[in-house]
């Protein structure tokens, strides 16, 4: 699914990613209008994720392995006014919140959250390499051995591992943006795009269920990543609709996965998200 996604992504990055030549000849026949020096812009939205399959460490007092080539989804909530619309639950789904600064005409220095959601496919077999001692059923030596990893007991609890940043993979980042004046259909109604790159830090919420102890469940520095973006946008008076592809790479050296601190995973991996968002531009 990645690879599909991640295609799909370049495919779309292309389309909005022109050399910087043009761009600046677009923007130099275009107005400034919102996009000039000293505006501000915020906007909310929701995203689609993909990621690529990753080797995932795990480390703790009695154990060493790593899953090889461990394959994710994201997990989007149901489309309905509950809860995107809800006042209360609106951070629930996989959300995106962004507030920008214009530091010169059609560009712009950002910050914000990405509140993506990655989750471990649970039906899954994958090679399993390293040594576990804790008393266990899954006790054993792994050389590169082949494990399902969705074993259960009888009352149908994880005896191996389910794994998930859900609440979530939470990535706050800082973002140089350029953006520019397609066309404009009237003075108020505008079509324009945006390219970017940005980098940030990974704080997320990991749901996971390790050899049957109990999860960490708190948010945790874990690591960092970076990408680049490329974003189409209409946009009417103040308002605006926009809709960006990212493609990007995180690195998560410090995962906490239970209640002990001695025991951690680390993993890294590229993703493709697909951002649809809603928002103001400000002038003061």
């Amino acid at each position: 699914m990645f690879k599909t996604f991640a295609s799909i992504s370049l495919v779309a990055l292309s389309l909005t990613l022109p050399s910087i030549a043009l761009a600046e000849d677009v923007a130099d026949k275009a107005e400034i209008g919102n996009h000039q020096k000293g505006s501000w812009y915020a906007f909310w939205g929701w995203n689609r994720g993909s990621y690529s399959d990753s080797d995932v460490r795990f480390e703790g007092d009695d154990y060493d392995f790593t899953i090889k080539n461990m394959s994710a989804s994201d997990r989007p909530t149901t489309v309905g006014i509950y809860p995107y619309l809800s006042p209360l639950d609106m951070t629930l789904p996989q959300t995106n919140f962004k507030v920008g600064y214009f530091i010169e005409d059609n560009y712009a220095i950002s910050f914000g959250v990405d509140h993506m959601k990655y989750v471990m496919d649970q039906e899954q077999t994958a090679l399993v390499d390293g040594y576990i001692n804790v008393g266990s059923q899954h006790d054993g030596i792994y050389d590169n051995q082949a494990v399902y990893l969705g074993q259960t007991d009888a009352a149908g609890d994880v005896t191996f591992l389910a794994f998930e940043h859900s609440d979530g993979l939470n990535y706050g980042n800082i973002e140089i943006s350029h953006f520019d004046e397609i066309y404009a259909f009237t003075p108020d109604f505008k079509f324009n795009r945006n390219i970017g790159v940005g980098v940030g830090f990974l704080l997320p919420k990991t749901n996971a269920k390790l050899l049957q102890n109990e999860r960490n469940d708190a948010f945790h520095l874990a690591g960092w990543g970076a990408h680049i973006k490329g974003g189409l946008e209409l946009s009417y008076g103040k308002y605006f609709f926009r809709s960006e592809v990212k493609l990007g790479y995180i690195n998560m050296p410090d995962i906490r996965t239970t209640q002990f601190s001695s025991d951690t995973a680390s993993q890294d991996f590229t993703f493709a998200e697909w951002n649809f968002l809603f928002g103001r531009y400000f002038s003061f």
